[in-house]
């Protein structure tokens, strides 16, 4: 182990043989990395044998694999289980750490979870989109339950800040003073559920907008094809928080609102996977069985049917490459450029 290094970087992956390597890679790179503990959630390309051939020789990675597929928090909370560093960072299997990524985080003080900004770049541009990085000054800041909550609820026609893709490090101590630990059930909104369940808490959640992450862009993510029932599970997960009793009140209305606003893209999702395997009129009767829910139905469809008549180019897809420009999570403040 490396003098100084404090930090376990955690690898979930699925049939991630074709980035993995890039991924490892750029974390055994950071001098402040102790530990990549890679989990193979239950692959079939060979995850596990290119994770192991992308050593460095330093005894640094540790690769895991599960028989059966378990979910990201499941791998997640293995890779905790079974780590010792003080500090946790959290890598998606097809992301990667630009240079120096984790010395800038660890430059920072007074934090449970601090993260940096993220660039957005898709697999043809990312071998070099280091040289293309703007250089944003960190202007840390705290952020607030308020700002991660309203981040993490999309308006139609609006670009969210997509708060929730964020990947702090984060203090061992904190989620063990806590006992904190992803949600296995969750298969969508786990990170989500980790770091409101820590705000909660009181976490000091410090955020810069130094740019250390950088995040493929596809088409076909995980997360852009989760299933009717995770939207019900996140929900849920919201209502576990709201039944904690020493929520304060303004905590409790922030998740409050992020529960209605899951709980009617479910209601919406719902019926129409009921319309298109029953027919109209069960999907009718299913709405009409759920007076509550009828106005989240009525307004998704609503919402549907006019959505091209309100798109504004701020929502139009952002295309990468090219140009040469990349985008980026979070722009600095004004006063900070």
């Amino acid at each position: 182990m490396k003098p100084n290094a404090d930090v376990c970087v955690i690898i979930a992956a699925k049939n991630a043989a074709a980035t993995i390597g890039r991924a490892i890679i750029s974390a055994l790179a950071e001098p402040e990395t102790a530990e990549v503990i890679v989990v193979d959630d239950g692959s079939s390309d060979g995850t596990a044998d290119v994770s192991r051939a992308a050593s460095d020789g330093s005894g640094r990675l540790t690769v895991a694999k599960f028989e059966a597929n378990k979910g990201p928090a499941a791998a997640r909370n293995h890779a905790i289980a079974i780590s010792k560093a003080p500090v946790l960072a959290i890598l998606d299997a097809d992301d990667f750490f630009f240079p120096g990524r984790l010395s800038q985080l660890l430059a920072q003080t007074d934090w449970d979870f601090v993260a940096d900004n993220i660039a957005f770049v898709d697999e043809e541009t990312a071998r070099d989109a280091h040289l293309r990085l703007e250089s944003f000054p960190a202007a840390p800041r705290i952020l607030t339950l308020g700002e991660f909550i309203e981040g993490n609820i999309s308006r139609r026609g609006v670009r969210r800040g997509e708060i929730g893709f964020l990947k702090p490090l984060m203090r061992r101590e904190f989620l063990d003073t806590h006992q904190l630990r992803y949600q296995e059930s969750l298969r969508l909104g786990e990170d989500y559920d980790l770091y409101a369940r820590a705000l909660t808490k009181g976490a000091r959640y410090k955020i810069i907008h130094s740019v250390g992450y950088g995040a493929i862009v596809r088409g076909d993510s995980l997360s852009g094809s989760h299933r009717t029932i995770d939207l019900k599970r996140l929900y849920e997960a919201d209502r576990a928080i709201l039944a904690e009793a020493d929520l304060l009140p303004q905590a409790r209305a922030l998740i409050a609102q992020h529960e209605q606003h899951i709980r009617g893209r479910y209601e919406l999702r719902e019926f129409l996977d009921i319309k298109r395997q029953s027919g109209a009129k069960a999907a009718l009767l299913h709405a009409l069985g759920r007076p509550a829910a009828i106005a989240a139905i009525a307004g998704g469809i609503f919402a549907d049917k006019t959505e091209r008549f309100r798109q504004k180019p701020d929502a139009a897809p952002v295309a990468l490459g090219g140009s040469g420009g990349l985008r980026y999570l979070l722009q600095p403040p004004s006063d900070a450029r």
